[in-house]
């Protein structure tokens, strides 16, 4: 089962519109971001992980692969979070598969599950708007 949630990243003065893709695999339990992800996207991982469960939802037990994509475009900032995190609550089944596919998604997530404010929102804002 794959669950899709669209993100935004800020590149100079525009926003891209990113994909971000979850899934899960068999094998040991954990998390693996790919597509360019900057050391605090990789960071997203225990961030997620504990919101979730502090949120008192299911994390599942599973190797947990996110894509975020297109590739080709640095992903900065923890902005990621709350789009990985409806991600990983879709496969969980806690949230139905597309419930957020007309929106873009952007937010970091203090441990407790809290949405915190990012950077580059007047970019993310108008991509979100001609997107729509």
């Amino acid at each position: 089962m794959l669950a899709r949630v669209f993100s935004c990243a800020v590149v100079g003065l525009e926003g891209v519109v990113v994909e971000v893709e979850v899934d899960y695999t068999n094998g040991l339990p954990g998390v693996t971001i790919v597509g360019l992800p900057d050391v605090a996207v990789q960071e997203s991982r225990e961030r997620v992980q504990t919101a979730v469960k502090n949120a008192g939802l299911h994390f599942p037990r599973h190797h947990i692969v996110v894509y975020l994509a297109p590739a080709v475009v640095r992903k900065e900032g923890p902005a990621y979070d709350l789009p990985i995190a409806l991600g990983v609550i879709m496969l969980s089944g806690h949230l139905p598969q597309g419930a957020v596919t007309d929106s873009i998604v952007v937010g970091e997530l203090s441990l407790d599950g809290v949405v915190r404010h990012t950077r580059g929102s007047l970019p993310m804002a108008a991509t979100a708007r001609q997107r729509i």
